[in-house]
């Protein structure tokens, strides 16, 4: 395995899928994930909203073990705080996608 390759001990993935928006307040990804699938392990950095577009049922897996599941709304807004360290699993048979938000300063 890569030494860059993110894993639970080592949470380097990007963020999202793509950025689509950047400026010197805040960093905006596109961030989908297929059916059945997952956004290998990452760390948030900076204080983030996430604002569903699809809706969904996620999981989302910690770097101590813990999971727990989401359930979004199409246009429900959640706040994160920084510091998380975790891998999201789709858990539908449908693409899942949101808009990411995450503030650079405070």
């Amino acid at each position: 395995m890569a030494q860059d390759e993110p894993t639970r001990e080592n949470p380097c993935g990007p963020i999202g899928t793509e950025v689509v928006f950047e400026n010197d307040q805040v960093r905006v990804w596109d961030m989908r994930v297929g059916p059945r699938g997952k956004k290998p392990w990452h760390h948030h950095q900076h204080d983030y909203i996430i604002i569903s577009v699809t809706g969904g049922k996620v999981e989302i897996e910690n770097v101590e073990g813990k999971s727990y599941i989401g359930e979004d709304k199409v246009g429900g807004v959640i706040w994160q705080d920084k510091g998380q360290k975790h891998e999201l699993r789709n858990l539908t048979d449908a693409p899942y996608q949101n808009i990411l938000v995450e503030l650079k300063q405070k």
